[in-house]
């Protein structure tokens, strides 16, 4: 089954297609919430320790703020924690300024909140499009959620914005 990165089209979505495995119902083993189905091969990326140590089943992403767990195997017999990843994961650290928000062009809730300070307004989301239709996107490897960065972009400006 393939997903679309939710990217709008004109932003050229097709460019980041996605394969995502069939929905199951497995809730993450250390909060209990059922979380994003994943392709392993985003698990891969991401990780930091010995791919040997991922097995083959699903793996799901919890992107709950409070829970460690970001991986977690469907079958419950496995969690990988931020610490086993390249990268912190946005969803983890809402409120880091260094923290990415877009992983493939690399800006971080710091330069968007500084963007808007400085201009009263944000080109982030924009930049990001260009970047999309210029075939750059990456999401599907680079971002821990494996999918599109742009509603979590477009989210944090909004918010940003009214603040």
């Amino acid at each position: 089954m393939s997903d679309s990165c939710s990217c709008p089209p004109e932003a050229g979505a097709a460019t980041c297609e996605l394969k995502v495995p069939p929905p199951s119902l497995a809730a993450c083993p250390t909060n209990g919430k059922v979380g994003k189905a994943v392709d392993t091969q985003i698990v891969k990326a991401m990780l930091a320790v010995p791919l040997t140590e991922l097995r083959d089943v699903e793996y799901r992403f919890c992107s709950d703020p409070d829970c460690p767990t970001v991986y977690y195997s469907v079958d419950g017999l496995q969690t990988f924690d931020e610490p086993a990843l390249r990268e912190k994961v946005y969803q983890k650290h809402l409120n880091d300024p260094e923290v990415f928000v877009c992983y493939c062009f690399r800006h971080t809730l710091g330069n968007i909140r500084l963007e808007i300070e400085r201009e009263d307004k944000s080109h982030v989301v924009e930049e990001i499009n260009a970047g999309i239709r210029a075939g750059q996107c990456a999401c599907d490897i680079r971002n821990p959620q494996g999918s599109c960065c742009l509603g979590n972009v477009r989210g944090l400006v909004k918010t940003l914005a009214a603040a």
